[in-house]
Order: C-alpha cells, then structure tokens, then sequence
C-alpha cells in the first residue's frame, strides 16, 4: 500500500508538472527587458522579427488603428482599367481580373490599405498594384510564363506542405504565388485545400485575388505600417530578386510604384525604393 501511495504521488506531481511546464517556460522566455518585444515563440529582441506582426508582448510596432481611407475611390476605375489597357487585347487576365473582385476581396481584409495617415493608404495601395502589375504583365497573364514546366515542390517543406502527386506549385494569380509552402500557408488561412487543388488561383477569380492580398497582408503589409519603404516590399514579394540578382525587374517594380504615387498624388515616402 505504501509503495502505491508513493508511486500514485510521485505520477500525480510529475502530470502537474507537465501541466503546468508550458506556462512556466513562456513566462521564462517571454520576461523581456522593458524595450523588447517578446514573439510568438517566446523570445525577446528589439527587430521587426519579435516587435512586427509576430509581437506578443513589450513595444508591439503595430500599425495605428484602422484610418477612413475609401480604397474604392482610391482605386478607381480609371486607375484599374488603366492598368488593364496596356496589355495586348487577347490577354485572358484581362477578363479574369476585375475591380470588383479586388473590390469584394478587401472587404475580408479589413486592415488592407487602411494604416496610418490617407497618404500612407495610398502608398500601400500604390506598391500593392506595383507589384501586381509587373508580375502580371499589366493583369494580363493568370499563370507563371513556362511555369507548368516547373513544380516548385520544395522538399524540405514536405512534412508540413506536402506535394499532392502531378501537381505543380508555379506563379498563379495576381502575386503569382509559388510554391508549396506558400500555398499551403494561403490554404489554410483561407480554408481551402490549395495544395491538392492549386490550379483553383487560376480558374476562380475571388480565390485568385484572396490569394494576393493574403500573401500581402503576412508579408508586406506590415512592413509599410512600420515604415520600411517599398524596397522591403520586393524583398517580400520576391527576394529573389534583390541584392543584384535581377536589378531590371527591380527597377520595373519601382517605376510602377513611382508613377501609381504620382497618380495617387503622393510622394514616395521615407524608406528606400529598392531591396
């Protein structure tokens, strides 16, 4: 009866121990100095990696409260078709983007286009369709040019976004999203089975859209309500690109963002153009 009593005590302290343990370690991690910002895994640190989107605790940089920005009369018709015009008449993005999909997309995404100051909206808005435009052509390709010779199917991503077998993960839709974490990560934001089912950014316009602003919303917004500057946005979009690995489209990016601020009448803003 003892050595029961003792072994009954001994496996109830251990459980409560294990109970109690996650607590006990995210209050160990997350005892932060006053100026640092503790992140969702638990750690401190002063960058945009702890006190950005991720931030739990401390000096959070989160963007101000929503603004009163009107998206629709910043993106306009005129500005929209704008942008369409200037792709060649038997694009199919030109009948498969639309303003009033984008329009309708953004009412899920009440934070797009809506932090701090009416100039700061249009700047977001302004580099969202920079990058749009350059990696559609001006709306007009759906899919990645020579993508469905790729599959993009990132291997050591296969236990948590595993490839669906004859299933390619190339550029599809308005940010053209790429590869298989990506989609899956869209997926499950958007409760869909995007990695059995990509081609669906493709053939179902809402879907396409949702996907472009979700990537933007988990990785550039955030940068533009800190202030980084546009060229934090292509490192976003595609890194690939930045520090001398494809200076043109660089600097194809920051034309368009250059010419829809001048159209949006607003500067630039601080931070640097390019990545």
């Amino acid at each position: 009866m003892k050595t029961t009593l003792s072994y009954l005590l001994f496996t109830g302290l251990f459980l409560a121990g294990i109970l109690l343990l996650p607590e006990q370690v995210t209050s160990q991690n997350c005892n932060c100095a006053s100026r640092e910002c503790c992140s969702k895994f638990g750690y401190c640190g002063t960058t945009q990696d702890y006190c950005g989107k991720d931030c739990r605790s401390g000096p959070c940089s989160l963007p101000a409260p929503n603004n009163n920005a009107d998206v629709p009369g910043i993106v306009t018709n005129a500005f929209f078709n704008g942008i369409v015009s200037k792709s060649a008449s038997n694009c199919p993005g030109r009948r498969f983007y639309t303003r009033d999909v984008f329009l309708r997309v953004i009412k899920d995404f009440p934070h797009f286009g809506r932090s701090g100051s009416i100039d700061d909206s249009k700047r977001e808005i302004a580099a969202f369709f920079a990058h749009v435009t350059h990696e559609t052509g001006h709306f007009c390709y759906i899919e990645e040019t020579g993508g469905r010779s790729k599959d993009y199917c990132d291997e050591t991503k296969q236990s948590e976004y595993p490839c669906a077998p004859n299933k390619g993960y190339y550029g599809r839709g308005p940010i053209q999203l790429s590869y298989n974490y990506n989609y899956g990560e869209a997926g499950k934001n958007l409760k869909l089975d995007l990695l059995r089912n990509p081609e669906i950014v493709a053939t179902d316009q809402v879907v396409s859209f949702k996907t472009a602003v979700w990537f933007w919303m988990e990785h550039a917004h955030w940068d533009f309500a800190s202030g980084n500057g546009f060229g934090a946005s292509i490192r976003a979009v595609n890194k690939i690109e930045c520090d001398g690995g494809n200076g043109g489209a660089v600097s194809s990016r920051v034309n368009f963002y250059n010419e829809y601020c001048r159209q949006f009448g607003v500067s630039t803003g601080r931070g640097n153009l390019r990545c």
